[in-house]
C-alpha cells in the first residue's frame, strides 16, 4: 500500500488507517467473550496483512480494552511494533449516573492528558505513541495548558507527533498558535453522506497548514458499505439508495467493491485525506484496502459528489 507523510513530521503512514474502535466491541468490557478476543485479533491482522500500518485507537474505546487486545497482538507478532504506527486519543472522560446511565465529558486538563496518556501506554505494552491525539474539543480547555502537557509528553518521548480530533479551524489555529511544534493531524467525520470538511474550510486549512485530514467514518459509519436492503422508513433512504447505486455502478466499471470506491473518492482529494477503515471482517478488510490502487476519473469523482449532494451541481 503506498505511504503518505502525516503533516510536517518524519511519520509515514499507509494511505488507509485501521480504527481498532469495534475491534473489542461496542459495548462493555464484561462484553469481550473469548469469541469477541479472537475476532479481535483476526481483525488486526488481516489489516496488517493487507499494509496497513497506522493503528488508530482511543482510550475511551471499550474503556482501554481495544488498546490491550492490540498491545496483545503487537507482542505476538514478531516485528509489527516496527513496522507500524500507533495513534490514540485522549481527552473524553466517562461517569455512571444515579441510574447506572453512562455519560461522558471532555477533559482536556494537563492532569487528564498526562494520566490518559500514561494509562494507554500501559495497555498497548509500548514506550511510545506515535500520534496522539485530543479526541473532542474541550469547552473548557485552556490551549496553552494542552500544549504544555503535550510538549512534556514528548520530550519525554512518550509520544512522537501531537494531532487533534473533530477541532474547528479557530480551534485548530488557536491551538496550533501555543505549540512549538506541528500539529499533524485533524481526524474530523468525512464521507459521502458528511461533507461538512468541503464547505466549512477545513479541508482548506488542512493544505495551508500542511496538516493531514483523517477521515473518520468514511462509509458512513457502515450505511453506504452493506448491501442490505436500506428500509424505507429511514429519514434519508433516498440519499444513501442515489449514493449506492452510483458508486455501485462505478465499481462495476473498475472491478472493484462498493467501498473501495467510496474510499477512494476521498483519496483523490489533494488535501491528504487519509480514511480511517473500521472494518472487522477481514474480507471487508481486503475489500477497502482495493481502494489504494485505484484513482478515480474526474468524471467519477463528481458523479459521486452529485449524488451526494442529491443535485446537479451548479
Amino acid at each position: 500500500m503506498q505511504t503518505r507523510t502525516l503533516g510536517h513530521s518524519s511519520l509515514a503512514s499507509s494511505c488507509l488507517a485501521y480504527g481498532c474502535w469495534r475491534i473489542a466491541g461496542y459495548g462493555e468490557i464484561h462484553e469481550c467473550t473469548p469469541e469477541r478476543v479472537e475476532h479481535a485479533r483476526q481483525s488486526v491482522l488481516a489489516a496488517y496483512e493487507n499494509g496497513y500500518t497506522l493503528f488508530d485507537h482511543a482510550d475511551i474505546y471499550a474503556q482501554g480494552y481495544g488498546e490491550e487486545l492490540f498491545g496483545r497482538v503487537l507482542r505476538e507478532v514478531s516485528g509489527m511494533r516496527d513496522r507500524v504506527l500507533i495513534a490514540s486519543k485522549c481527552g473524553i472522560s466517562r461517569g455512571i449516573d444515579a441510574d447506572s446511565h453512562p455519560y461522558y465529558r471532555y477533559d482536556s486538563s494537563a492532569a487528564h492528558i498526562v494520566e490518559s496518556c500514561e494509562g494507554s501506554l500501559n495497555r498497548l505494552g509500548v514506550e511510545t505513541i506515535d500520534l496522539y491525539m485530543i479526541h473532542r474539543p474541550d469547552f473548557l480547555g485552556d490551549p496553552m495548558e494542552i500544549a504544555r502537557a503535550v510538549t512534556q509528553l514528548r520530550d519525554q518521548g512518550k509520544i512522537r507527533e501531537f494531532g487533534v480530533s473533530n477541532f474547528r479551524c479557530g480551534q485548530v489555529s488557536l491551538l496550533k498558535k501555543n505549540l512549538s511544534f506541528p500539529l499533524v493531524v485533524n481526524q474530523i467525520e468525512i464521507s459521502l453522506m458528511q461533507l461538512a470538511a468541503f464547505q466549512d474550510g477545513t479541508l482548506e486549512q488542512c493544505q495551508l497548514e500542511g496538516i493531514t485530514p483523517m477521515a473518520w467514518s468514511p462509509l458512513g459509519g457502515g450505511k453506504l458499505a452493506g448491501h442490505d436492503p436500506i428500509s424505507m422508513t429511514v429519514a434519508d433512504h433516498g440519499h444513501r439508495g442515489r449514493i449506492r447505486d452510483t458508486a455501485d455502478a462505478i465499481a462495476r466499471a473498475h472491478g472493484v467493491s462498493r467501498s473501495a470506491v467510496m474510499l477512494a473518492w476521498l483519496l483523490r482529494h489533494p488535501s491528504g485525506i487519509l480514511p480511517v477503515v473500521g472494518a472487522t471482517q477481514a474480507e471487508h478488510i481486503e475489500q477497502a484496502a482495493a481502494a489504494a490502487q485505484l484513482i478515480l476519473p474526474r468524471e467519477h469523482w463528481y458523479q459521486l459528489m452529485e449524488a451526494a449532494h442529491g443535485q446537479r451541481l451548479p
